[in-house]
């Protein structure tokens, strides 16, 4: 099993998006994968479960569902009646009442799954940003609690032997993001053509290189045989490009501009390599045009946009550009496979 991280700590670059999209191709392609949504804002839950699915694991006798008499509508049977989230594996750390509970994963088709989140996980960040520190002296509590999400996702992709793990990550460099990251072999990155993009990865690459060095030389070597912890890798796979929509106000040649810089930031700021060349795009995996008309489509259906069928609404030309959606993300799945299966003869770890 290997699992590779979505990350990007810049916002709206569509990587949820790329994230529920690549689960489906991945497991097209044969793959047994498991999305594990790491994100406090649950985008990737929500994009894979319906809202009575929803309302059953997020607690349906909540104060949000009984707001105004809230009817109760659900269904006899969905996909989560009885299950958890990740938010409800860390609550026994988060109150000080013990370890992880088990949380099992949610079938949304025969070889996916999905770990779901909530958005009550977000309560773990100042449990997270204390453990770490703490975690320096070798504090078994503090140990545990950091890694909480590498025991947690290991535990569900034994419980489904999954080939893959997919991790949603949110778009900042928090104790959440720090905690799941470390957790992660690799790190896939969208990016949009744009300043802010570029910015977010001059942050980034070195704070993840921080991360990984602080794990691996201050706090592994004191971790205890019998906690289960990640090695940090968090090698960096490469980056997939999500191409805005063009309108007048912003030109074709301005986003020529910004996706020219995008190669030679990567390879330094990420990669670490002071020398990189401005025109290598070794790590460029893909460029995916952008599918914006198809979203409104797909959320209705509760589909991914490449399989958008008449019936759902994709008539005409719109089905070309379904067909055309299809073959760039085969593409990129296959191309993450590749990549991977280098990763994995590099670092049988």
């Amino acid at each position: 099993m290997i699992s590779v991280a979505l990350f990007n700590n810049k916002g709206g670059v569509g990587k949820t998006t790329l994230a529920y999209h690549l689960a489906h191709m991945l497991h097209r392609q044969g793959a047994r994968v498991l999305a594990v949504d790491l994100d406090p804002q649950s985008n990737l839950t929500a994009a894979i479960l319906d809202e009575d699915e929803l309302e059953e694991l997020w607690d349906k006798g909540s104060e949000l569902f009984a707001q105004n008499d809230y009817p109760e509508q659900r269904k006899l049977f969905t996909r989560t009646e009885g299950q958890h989230t990740v938010a409800d594996a860390v609550r026994p750390i988060l109150e000080g009442t013990g370890d992880i509970a088990p949380v099992s994963p949610v079938t949304v088709t025969s070889g996916l799954w999905l770990l779901p989140g909530n958005l009550e996980l977000s309560k773990f960040e100042d449990k997270l940003s204390a453990a770490w520190l703490n975690g320096y002296g070798g504090d078994p509590a503090a140990i545990r609690t950091t890694t909480a999400f590498h025991r947690i996702i290991e535990r569900a992709a034994r419980e489904v032997d999954a080939d893959l793990v997919l991790i949603d990550v949110g778009p900042n460099l928090g104790a959440i993001n720090r905690a799941a990251l470390i957790a992660a072999d690799t790190v896939l990155m969208p990016m949009a053509a744009d300043l802010f993009s570029l910015k977010g990865l001059l942050n980034l690459g070195p704070t993840l290189r921080e991360w990984r060095s602080q794990w691996q030389d201050l706090v592994k070597p004191k971790i205890p045989p019998s906690i289960s912890s990640p090695s940090a890798a968090m090698q960096p796979l490469g980056y997939v490009i999500m191409q805005p929509e063009m309108r007048l106000d912003r030109p074709v040649r301005a986003y020529e501009r910004w996706l020219t810089r995008i190669p030679w930031v990567y390879g330094t700021a990420v990669l670490g390599h002071a020398d990189w060349p401005t025109d290598d795009r070794s790590y460029e995996i893909a460029t995916l045009r952008n599918y914006r008309s198809l979203m409104p489509l797909a959320h209705d259906a509760r589909k991914p946009m490449f399989d958008l069928r008449a019936a759902d609404g994709a008539l005409g030309s719109t089905q070309k550009y379904v067909q055309t959606c299809y073959q760039e993300f085969k593409a990129l799945a296959e191309a993450v496979m590749d990549r991977l299966s280098v990763t994995t003869e590099d670092d049988p770890a």
